[in-house]
């Protein structure tokens, strides 16, 4: 069974953020003992017995600091179970349909031996961050399109799985 969890994420305008803290408030709710951190101030994850970590998705690539945490703890992800998750898409699509991950995390997976990834819709409101953003908003073309129910179903069933290992 595995005690402690790290839940870590790479955000820019804190929605991915928002979903990770929502992952982490399940799995204590389920029992276990967790920490949800920036992927960036992440130093090590022996002391983990499993880890989640989070990306926003931004033209078809996760945030730069959840690629970045992958790489450099690559090694020790290895010996750990290990789930990703995307957040993203600006429309219903990731409520109506599995979105499969993008092609960085896909092969972040495979390397990992990662046990599950899943696509959440993402939000981007008034005063995001970032010249692109700005734009998508001012276009009319933002809103909040996360399923925080879907993201607790999700986290109970990574909880099932580290808790009846």
């Amino acid at each position: 069974m595995a005690d402690t969890v790290l839940v870590t994420y790479g955000t820019t305008n804190g929605s991915t953020a928002e979903i990770a803290e929502a992952v982490a408030g399940t799995l204590r709710e389920e029992g276990l003992t967790v920490r949800a951190l920036p992927a960036g101030s992440v130093t090590s994850v022996t002391s983990y017995d499993a880890v989640v970590v989070g990306g926003g998705l931004y033209a078809g690539r996760w945030h730069k600091d959840a690629r970045r945490f992958v790489r450099r703890h690559r090694a020790p992800l290895t010996d750990r179970p290990v789930w990703f998750f995307s957040s993203g898409p600006l429309d219903a699509s990731a409520a109506e349909r599995d979105i499969p991950p993008v092609r960085g995390v896909r092969r972040a997976m495979t390397r990992l031996d990662a046990r599950g990834h899943i696509t959440f819709g993402g939000c981007l409101k008034e005063g995001a961050k970032g010249r692109i953003a700005k734009m998508i908003v001012s276009s009319g073309k933002g809103g909040d399109f996360r399923d925080f129910g879907a993201v607790e179903k999700w986290a109970k069933g990574i909880a099932d799985s580290l808790t009846h290992a």
